[in-house]
C-alpha cells in the first residue's frame, strides 16, 4: 500500500521522538541507580513513597522507557499495534513528569523537553490515526 510522503514523515518523527525519550528514559535510570540520584538529595522526595532514588529509577526504565521501546519497535515493523503503544508511551511520558513535578515540587527545562516529547508523540499518534484532516491516517502492511 501506499503511503503519503507526509504519513512518511509523521511516522519517522513519531519514531525519532520515540526512540529518544526510550534512551534517555533508560539512560536516565541507569544514571540514577548508579549515582544514588545524580547528585540530588534525598529531601527532593520527601512525602513521596519512595525513599530513595532506586524506585523511580525501576518506574522510568521499565515504565516509560519500556513502553518507548515497545513502541518504537513495533512502529519500525510496521505492526498494526504500534499506535496504540506509541499513544501509551506518550501518555506514561506526560503523567510521569506531572507525578515528578508534583513531587519534587519543582521544574527544570529537562521536564519541559520531556513533557513537550510526550505531548509531541500524542500529536504525531493523532495525526496517523486520522484525526487531524490534513494528513492521511497510515495503513497496516
Amino acid at each position: 500500500m501506499r503511503t503519503s510522503t507526509l504519513t512518511t514523515i509523521t511516522a519517522r518523527s513519531l519514531a525519532g521522538v520515540l526512540i529518544f525519550s526510550a534512551v534517555s528514559a533508560v539512560g536516565g535510570a541507569v544514571a540514577l541507580l548508579f549515582t544514588g540520584g545524580l547528585g540530588m538529595p534525598l529531601s527532593l522526595l520527601e512525602g513521596s513513597p519512595f525513599p530513595s532514588f532506586a524506585g523511580p529509577a525501576l518506574i522510568l526504565a521499565v515504565i516509560i522507557g519500556g513502553t518507548h521501546t515497545l513502541a518504537a519497535v513495533l512502529l519500525l515493523r510496521h505492526r498494526v499495534s504500534s499506535l496504540l503503544w506509541s499513544a501509551v508511551a506518550g501518555f506514561s511520558m506526560v503523567i510521569w513528569i506531572m507525578v515528578e513535578t508534583m513531587i519534587i515540587r519543582g521544574f527544570s527545562w529537562l521536564q519541559g523537553l520531556y513533557f513537550t516529547a510526550g505531548i509531541a508523540e500524542l500529536a504525531l499518534v493523532f495525526g496517523l490515526l486520522g484525526i487531524v484532516s490534513w494528513m492521511t491516517p497510515i495503513k497496516a502492511d
